[in-house]
């Protein structure tokens, strides 16, 4: 719908230009072509400069909601890693809650906006409040241990990798700097429009045009992480998953039940 409405929006500002060229050649005759070469120059110079500086916002946001992936990944691996220290039944209460929050964030990044992802949101939430309940739970059985410290700070830093994501999503190029683009694309248009005459120049402007349009469809695309066709990738956060589900609690105890109990002397 977006890109219809850019489209049609250039396509009409385009034959306004073509109109007024008509009609201001009949009256004023040729206008030189260097000046209607000038024009084209600088207008379309512009237009690639305000097109690259906001594909560049685009792109950094973009950037930045695929490091936090990662982060979270490492984060609730982490954790999930440490939490099989504990003694049990910490130790399978807290890995099932990891797996299930785990799974809900993967789904939770495919979600487009709607019912489906608040549902998505508010299980998210509800899991971090059940994971911090099992985490007090478990405190006073490890409260004398070394790793304690470490656990409550890996613990910690996963719940707030939740904030920090969903602030990821949330940023996004200002409307504003959209709005301007838009309309001195439209603006482009126009001047397209009244500039290139015959055959070769229509063909050159609509080539322009659709250049131009594409590029700031693709923006547009990149700067919506919800509900656009180009997301950051949830590979860290799958194979992590496929992890957790392979190795549940107690599996990593094998080599320690291996081992034979030294005699006491």
């Amino acid at each position: 719908m977006i890109g219809i409405v850019i489209y049609l929006g250039m396509l009409i500002a385009a034959l306004v230009g073509w109109k007024l060229r008509k009609r201001f050649t009949d009256s004023e005759g040729e206008r030189s072509h260097n000046e209607e070469g000038y024009v084209v120059s600088s207008v379309m110079g512009l237009l690639a400069l305000l097109v690259g500086f906001t594909f560049a916002l685009a792109i950094d946001r973009y950037d930045t909601r695929r490091a936090v992936v990662l982060e979270e990944a490492n984060a609730i691996g982490t954790t999930y890693l440490r939490t099989q220290l504990l003694e049990e039944p910490h130790r399978t209460r807290i890995s099932k809650l990891l797996t299930d929050y785990t799974a809900n964030r993967v789904a939770l990044a495919r979600e487009k906006v709607g019912a489906d992802q608040e549902r998505r949101l508010a299980a998210s939430d509800a899991l971090i409040i059940e994971l911090w309940q099992a985490t007090v739970a478990a405190f006073p059985t490890m409260q004398t241990r070394p790793f304690s410290g470490s656990y409550l700070t890996t613990m910690n830093q996963m719940i707030d990798m939740d904030a920090s994501r969903q602030q990821s999503r949330r940023a996004h190029v200002p409307m504003e700097v959209f709005l301007v683009l838009v309309i001195y694309q439209m603006i482009a248009a126009g001047v397209l429009g009244y500039v290139l005459g015959g055959r070769r120049g229509r063909t050159t402007a609509s080539l322009l045009l659709v250049l131009f349009g594409g590029s700031l469809l693709l923006v547009i695309d990149i700067d919506r992480p919800n509900s656009g066709g180009i997301i950051e990738t949830q590979k860290p956060m799958e194979l992590l998953l496929d992890m957790m589900r392979k190795n549940p609690a107690g599996s990593f105890d094998r080599m320690a039940q291996a081992v034979p109990a030294q005699p006491v002397p």
